[in-house]
């Protein structure tokens, strides 16, 4: 069970730092200046899946377990967005203003789909507790 649980917790931490970066993106999707100059970079989790060995691994053949792990968070490298509005503070001379290359639409999807998938980590991390618990007090018993 201790797998289990070890690979639900990371899960549950590479999801936390998702729903945070996603937020930012969004918090920040019309900053048009930062302390580092021009607008704000949308972020990105970069996540990938580490093998676990288990003690089910002589039974489970063909089924591998894999472990969350973050890589870490990258900016976005794309040109921003260019909006003509000559009033603003922030307009270039040609009147161009540059925005954060974020669709507000897209990253509340994904911040949608990060909260549910923490949610069912949740979940299952009772759950797995919940097993181990009883699994010990059938051993304290017999």
């Amino acid at each position: 069970m201790s797998d289990a649980i070890d690979i639900l917790s990371s899960g549950l931490s590479a999801t936390r730092l998702r729903v945070n970066v996603l937020a930012a993106n969004i918090a920040n999707a019309e900053t048009t200046r930062t302390a580092e100059g021009g607008p704000y970079k949308r972020r990105d989790v970069v996540q990938i899946g580490r093998t676990v060995d288990s003690g089910f691994s002589s039974t489970l053949d063909r089924i591998s377990l894999t472990k969350p792990a973050i890589l870490g968070v990258q900016e976005d490298s794309s040109e921003p967005r260019k909006v003509y509005q000559p009033g603003h503070p922030d307009a270039n001379p040609e009147g161009f203003v540059e925005y954060p290359n974020i669709n507000v639409v897209t990253t509340m999807t994904d911040l949608m789909s990060a909260s549910r998938l923490y949610q069912a980590n949740v979940t299952a991390l009772e759950t797995a507790r919940q097993m181990e618990r009883d699994a010990a007090s059938l051993s304290t018993a017999v």
